[in-house]
């Protein structure tokens, strides 16, 4: 270490603001660049559609990447042909086969041009992350529920920023960031968080996952790891359709 060096890092340490040599004030440009890690090429897609690494969930295909909530078989929802699926009502709930941690998600729905049912009973389902926290997903446009169990809220804990749903019957999108909580020594010592764009419009920003998203009850903070993207039959012909899933984990 320099003179100068020792002679700042003593006036730092003594002022309290212990400052290291390595914050001494840079004096060429050089100092302050670096070459690795070089971040990977990745190929955005356009219109929604997934990036070149990107899993891709839903494609309009077929149902091989989901099974029964329930007992683990086939899923049993409605294959469109215009590349949706639609919840089957009271078959039950539907998860990915594969499990995530912290993920990057699109996905897109849309609840019935036909209009049924009212307040929490029109176009009901959700989007669980983790198969436990959940986004939820309802039709919205003239018909007021509960702010906390609103389109677009982390179900009873917050409340969007906007209501930023399309039209009924047209089709939404939802763009999330999801960082999982982080549990050691079976108690949580990191909390998740949730970013959600609908639409284009930021309605929740990072915030917290104080535990699961219950119905009844407070939130519980289980330990887990990773866990499916599960999407909800509310069980009241919700006829929610969803298309075009894709995620990208993230480390």
């Amino acid at each position: 270490m320099t003179k100068l060096k020792f002679t700042l890092l003593a006036m730092g340490m003594s002022m309290g603001l212990y400052m290291s040599a390595q914050e001494v004030e840079p004096t060429t440009p050089e100092e302050t660049e670096f070459y690795e890690p070089v971040p990977p090429k990745v190929v955005p897609g356009t219109n929604g559609a997934a990036p070149s690494d990107a899993i891709v969930l839903f494609d309009g295909s077929n149902l091989d990447n989901w099974i029964s909530t329930k007992d683990s078989t086939a899923a049993k929802w409605t294959l469109n042909k215009d590349g949706s699926m639609t919840v089957n009502n009271r078959t039950g709930d539907i998860q990915t086969k594969q499990n995530f941690g912290s993920m990057q998600l699109h996905i897109e729905w849309k609840s019935p041009a036909e209009v049924n049912g009212d307040g929490q009973h029109r176009a009901n389902s959700g989007v669980f992350l983790s198969g436990m926290y959940e986004i939820q997903v309802l039709d919205n446009n003239n018909n007021d529920t509960y702010v906390n169990g609103q389109v677009g809220s982390i179900y009873k804990q917050h409340v969007p920023l906007a209501m930023a749903s399309v039209p009924t019957g047209e089709w939404n999108t939802y763009d999330v960031i999801y960082h999982a909580p982080v549990f050691e020594k079976g108690q949580k010592v990191k909390s998740g968080t949730i970013t959600l764009i609908q639409n284009g419009v930021l309605i929740q920003d990072n915030v917290e996952i104080k535990g699961t998203t219950p119905y009844v009850g407070w939130p519980k903070n289980p330990v887990h790891g990773k866990g499916p993207l599960k999407l909800q039959d509310h069980g009241d012909n919700s006829r929610v359709s969803y298309r075009n899933i894709w995620v990208r984990e993230l480390k």
